[in-house]
């Protein structure tokens, strides 16, 4: 799963190397946190918050697939 969201991440940025993503445990589910470059913070989020909310669409299909809660919080 975190290597998903970083391959997702890296794709959609001009700094790929700034990529990181945190994994942590809150409760009963995985909460992944996503930090990129200043710069490129636009880009992960998208106009009106589109890119981030497909990017969490996405991730929580595939958790769902694999039987697992999770979250994904973009950190500045």
């Amino acid at each position: 799963m975190k290597e998903l969201l970083i391959y997702i991440a890296r794709n959609l940025v001009d700094q790929p190397d700034a990529v990181t993503v945190t994994e942590r445990q809150d409760e009963d589910k995985t909460v992944f946190e996503l930090r990129v470059a200043p710069d490129d913070m636009g880009k992960v989020i998208g106009r009106h918050g589109k890119i981030a909310k497909e990017i969490r669409t996405l991730m929580r299909s595939v958790a769902q697939r694999q039987g697992l809660h999770i979250s994904v919080d973009i950190v500045d």
